[in-house]
């Protein structure tokens, strides 16, 4: 079955949009010690930015997705693109962490709550035969954004110091993210404006089913390892005497990985099965802590970062995809945003924690041995799925 010529523009809307907002996200690794320097804070208080920021968009990133099903993705996701622009530039004026925690981590987050689950899920319902490839395609925008903005804001930093490059950061999204989010339409199947019957599940049809349940445990189980490398990778390096911008620079680094995940594990995926191939990331994943964790220079930190981004970017390119897989178009971004709330607590804690590990014993030795093991119990309610039969949507 060909795709719709429409279906594309989808895709890279959702591409651009992803990286934005993602890319203001991981930005935090270039703001990181300016925060810390200018409001004397500890390593744990400044890592609650960043998990705050995620808790905040993947609890609300179920409301995000319902009202994408409900009003359509491009209103939501356009007012999505403001509350961004919004919180950067109040962060910028802030004279405390308590003004950073409610602008960059409360601001941010519900912005891009709004964009994230919307755009994600209005991109799978325009896709039956290349669903694994376009959603690796729409969300390697994380990826792009993972490896372009933190650099561009640390260079911002060097040039016009922390406030001036969040108002620049604020601008970018406020024009560029606009220009994206207007092209973003619901397909026909989803609820467009033919009154054909939407296959799939309901959301609440959906949290009765098991398969619903086992994904979400797996994602509980995964969420502080996914998240923990973009707060510390960078602190890690600097502790080994690393400058700023090649520490920063990991964190692209990961964002290189990621696309290479989103492009390549995706159209795999297509081929040998996303619920398979998704348990072979996160066991790749939980690996590649070992890099870290015998890392003694940059090289080695740099191949922890390439091989962690590998496998988390395959294992968020395939979350949507399997979704639709399983639940099918009728509420699917609704089904998505609550799939997300179950990365909220390790988002939100898990950066904070390592930092709270960090500032006790002075290593994040018993951190990454965490990650590794979150990362085997994930794999294995994953592996629970494999029982299932998918139904085809």
């Amino acid at each position: 079955m060909k795709e719709a010529p429409y279906a594309w523009v989808v895709v890279w809307a959702t591409f651009f949009a992803l990286a934005l907002i993602f890319g203001v996200s991981y930005s935090f690794a270039a703001f990181f010690e300016s925060f810390a320097g200018e409001f004397d804070a500890q390593r744990a208080d400044v890592s609650l930015v960043f998990g705050l920021s995620g808790g905040v968009y993947f609890v609300f990133g179920a409301a995000g997705g319902m009202l994408g099903d409900r009003f359509g993705p491009r209103a939501v996701t356009s007012t999505g693109m403001l509350l961004i622009a919004g919180g950067l530039l109040v962060c910028s004026f802030a004279d405390s962490m308590t003004w950073v925690y409610l602008a960059y981590g409360v601001g941010v987050g519900l912005g891009i709550a709004l964009v994230y689950t919307p755009s994600i899920g209005c991109v799978q319902p325009w896709f039956k035969q290349r669903r694994g490839l376009a959603a690796g395609l729409a969300s390697a925008g994380i990826g792009a954004g993972t490896v372009a903005v933190p650099l561009l804001a640390a260079a911002a930093i060097a040039a016009w110091q922390w406030r001036d490059a969040l108002r620049a950061m604020a601008l970018g999204v406020l024009v560029l993210g606009s220009c994206a989010t207007l092209l973003l339409r619901r397909a026909e199947s989803a609820g467009g404006s033919h009154a054909a019957p939407i296959p799939g599940l309901s959301l609440a049809e959906a949290l009765r089913d098991r398969r619903f349940w086992w994904l979400y445990v797996s994602i509980v189980l995964a969420a502080p390892s996914m998240f923990i490398p973009f707060a510390h990778v960078s602190a890690s390096a600097r502790d080994m005497g690393i400058g700023d911008a090649e520490a920063v620079g990991l964190v692209g680094l990961i964002g290189i990985g990621s696309l290479v995940g989103r492009f390549v594990i995706g159209a795999l995926a297509d081929r040998i099965g996303r619920t398979l191939t998704l348990l072979l990331m996160q066991v790749s994943g939980g690996l590649a802590y070992l890099a870290w964790l015998l890392a003694g220079s940059y090289p080695s930190l740099a191949f922890f970062a390439l091989w962690f981004g590998l496998s988390y970017g395959g294992i968020v390119s395939l979350l949507p995809a399997i979704s639709m897989d399983l639940f099918g178009a009728r509420a699917v971004a609704g089904i998505i945003g609550t799939l997300y709330t179950g990365a909220a607590l390790g988002n939100l804690f898990g950066p904070v924690l390592a930092g709270a590990v960090f500032d006790r014993v002075g290593s994040y030795g018993p951190v990454l041995w965490a990650c590794m093991a979150l990362s085997a119990l994930a794999a294995g309610a994953s592996a629970r799925l494999l029982a299932f039969r998918a139904p085809s949507y």
